[in-house]
């Protein structure tokens, strides 16, 4: 039997949250609450031994996403700060408060 691959492992824990590639731990969660209040015994309409079966998927491949995102390195460089900032954020991080690129004419004058 082939072992597989952590990659796969991870992208079959997301697929089965129904994650994209890049997600936040807040969108895992809410994702996870989710499928959780769908799926969970207590609630499903469907076959209770099916229910049951997906709450185990559900419940293990959150753990699994969560054990990874506790395992993965976090970089808190400048380049990787800057590169996610929105693009106001990075026009005033650029420009600074300069009225001629924020538009927001005289507001640094009075400083």
């Amino acid at each position: 039997m082939k072992k597989r691959s952590k990659y796969a492992i991870i992208k079959a824990s997301l697929d089965i949250l129904g994650l994209p590639e890049t997600a936040t731990r807040k969108v895992i969660r809410s994702s996870y609450r989710e499928l959780i209040r769908q799926w969970h015994p207590d609630v499903c309409c469907e076959d209770r031994e099916k229910c049951k079966e997906m709450t185990q998927k559900i419940i293990k491949a959150y753990k699994l996403i969560l054990s990874y995102l506790d395992d993965y390195p976090y970089s808190f460089t400048k380049e990787a700060v800057n590169a996610t900032l929105s693009p106001e954020e990075w026009l005033i991080e650029r420009f600074g408060q300069d009225p001629l690129w924020c538009g927001k004419k005289g507001e640094d004058e009075n400083r």
